[in-house]
């Protein structure tokens, strides 16, 4: 199967501001900052940019987490050719432990995509192979995150985690996503809300 397949998300792709008006809590286009003692290895010490959150569930892509692999590889597998080395050298990071095999890039918003979910006026989510061709021809989004696989929460989960403390969360800020070094984002995103993480032990919460 195709590596980075075109695919929607399977998500509403309306508007984030499009929520049921019960639901007053969205946590799209923030982060979800993982406290120090939440102990999941798929989530200690991790940044995630929620892309989307709705009583139906939430769906994000972890920041901090570089793979050991480059998209050069990536691009190789789909036949998909580049001699720029910056593209051929850009990291690749671990988005989540759900459906590692799809590919998503989250990118500063301009040309759209075959399969696109607009986050935000600034900053948006696709799918589809396109943009990564269009990456590979240096005319692709002048800022980009490209990952493998994502986070994903059932209708109450994430909820329950914030309750029980799990994460710090705060909104999201694009230098942080897209220009900071993987590991200045964790203690650089609760910085965004006055945490310093050194601070804090493994018992504290903040909800």
């Amino acid at each position: 199967m195709d590596a980075f397949e075109a695919k929607a998300l399977a998500t509403d792709p309306t508007h984030p501001d499009t929520i049921p008006m019960s639901f007053t809590t969205s946590l799209t286009n923030h982060f979800l900052i993982a406290m120090p003692g939440l102990q999941d290895p798929n989530f200690a010490r991790t940044v995630t940019y929620v892309c989307e959150h709705t009583e139906q569930g939430a769906m994000g892509i972890v920041i901090n987490r570089p793979m050991d692999i480059r998209l050069g590889e990536m691009l190789d597998q789909l036949d998909i050719t580049s001699s720029d080395r910056q593209v051929l050298d850009a990291l690749v990071y671990l988005g989540g432990p759900v459906q590692p095999e799809r590919g998503f890039v989250l990118h500063s918003a301009g040309e759209g995509f075959d399969s696109t979910l607009s986050i935000t006026p600034e900053i948006s989510v696709t799918t589809s192979r396109d943009v990564l061709e269009a990456i590979a021809e240096g005319k692709g989004p002048t800022h980009r995150l490209i990952a493998l696989g994502y986070a994903g929460w059932g209708g109450g989960q994430l909820e329950e985690e914030m309750s029980a403390n799990a994460w710090l969360s705060g909104p999201a800020d694009e230098e942080i996503i897209f220009s900071l070094k993987a590991d200045e984002r964790w203690q650089a995103a609760a910085h965004l809300l006055g945490v310093d993480m050194n601070l804090l032990s493994g018992e504290a919460g903040h909800a």
